[in-house]
């Protein structure tokens, strides 16, 4: 997740937990919010997000970037349904922005913003580019945001604990954040992986896989890396070892 956002949503209304699992690698989560009520309030967050980048003329304003980056995640959306059906029916958005705080990141339900900036700062080719928003959209897919949110509140189990009142414990408490430190390490290993085999089932090369991971790699402060997020030599290793194994799979 590269500054992936999950914003402030405010919801009132909770459900009894309910188990799931992550699509490809089958692990186990237990989600205490409703899917559609996150992905309406992420909907009004992401149209706010993007009025805000409107008024200061950092939305689409790179045509060639958003170009290639349209034309490269169709196919990986087309993988995305492939893999877990009901995601063609979400409302997917994508948009790219020169803002130079934004990398890339995808809210619940499918609302991406890819940073125009960043891609050329990494000198991303296609297939490298198609490694980038496989991982964005992995998180979407997984439903991270959610088990997030849930996670939180499973930790402050008060009846008054509304994905509002989540949100802002999550945004505010440090000891929250690194409680919830090791299910994000988690959460973007997996994307890492769900990213890498989208990317593979839309017919882009592993060669770019891995050189992806490696500009990462080259380009990361290490001051400027995320708790959330295992470290880039790791993330090389995964990838070479993932690139191996999709050479032997069945997609």
């Amino acid at each position: 997740m590269y500054r992936t956002q999950l914003g402030i949503f405010a919801v009132v209304c909770l459900c009894a937990s309910a188990l799931a699992q992550v699509p490809e690698t089958g692990r186990w989560q237990e989600l205490a919010f409703t899917e559609d009520a996150l992905q309406q309030h992420t909907a009004v967050q992401y149209k706010q997000v993007l009025q805000d980048l409107t008024g200061t003329h950092q939305i689409d304003d790179d045509d060639a970037i958003t170009e290639r980056v349209q034309r490269v995640a169709a196919t990986i959306l087309h993988a995305a349904a492939i893999l877990e059906p009901k995601v063609k029916d979400w409302r997917w958005e994508l948009h790219t922005s020169s803002a130079p705080d934004i990398d890339a990141y995808c809210m619940a339900g499918g609302k991406m913003i890819v940073g125009s900036q960043f891609v050329r700062r990494l000198e991303l080719n296609d297939g490298e580019l198609a490694a980038l928003i496989g991982h964005e959209v992995a998180h979407a897919i997984a439903q991270h945001h959610r088990e997030t949110l849930s996670e939180a509140r499973l930790i402050y189990p008060q009846p008054a604990s509304t994905l509002e009142i989540v949100m802002e414990r999550l945004d505010l408490e440090l000891p929250l954040q690194i409680q919830l430190g090791n299910l994000s390490s988690i959460q973007e290993t997996e994307a890492d992986q769900i990213g890498m085999t989208l990317a593979h089932l839309a017919g882009w090369s592993s060669v770019d896989f891995v050189s992806f991971y490696k500009k990462l790699q080259a380009t990361a402060l290490p001051q400027s890396l995320p708790r959330s997020h295992p470290s880039p030599a790791s993330r090389v290793s995964m990838a070479e070892g993932m690139a191996l194994l999709l050479a032997l799979s069945r997609y």
